[in-house]
């Protein structure tokens, strides 16, 4: 998680991840997070967190991090990865997956795209509650 963190420059409390970690893995309801494992060694992970969307009948999805290692790019695990999420999606009764990426990031995006991901024709907005 900070090496991923790390590439866009984002401010991480490690004693707050691992807090969010454990409070994320002990609640179910809260979402799922996988392993990304080549040869044996694990080289990412893969969070989905869930919400509940009248708009689209149900639970949906937010792909809320995909990472992979830099050593281990270039092997086809993000497709593996994204393939593996539509499978359980699909047994989570998800009606959609939702994720952002970063305008910079051509790479992250035309993985998604090659994956019949498309461009949202809303905008994102966000609220800061304190």
């Amino acid at each position: 998680m900070q090496e991923f963190y790390g590439i866009d420059n984002y401010p991480m409390d490690i004693e707050k991840s691992k807090r969010l970690l454990k409070e994320f893995i002990v609640n179910d309801a809260l979402g799922s997070g996988w392993l990304i494992v080549q040869k044996g060694q694990p080289v990412g992970y893969v969070i989905l967190t869930f919400v509940f969307s009248f708009e689209y009948g149900g639970r949906i999805a937010f792909l809320d991090e995909l990472f992979i290692g830099s050593g281990a790019r270039g092997f086809g695990l993000g497709k593996k990865t994204l393939d593996f999420i539509h499978s359980e999606t699909k047994k989570l009764g998800v009606k959609i997956i939702y994720l952002e990426i970063e305008p910079h990031n051509e790479t992250a995006r035309n993985l998604y795209l090659s994956k019949n991901y498309t461009e949202h024709n809303r905008n994102l907005m966000k609220l800061v509650v304190e």
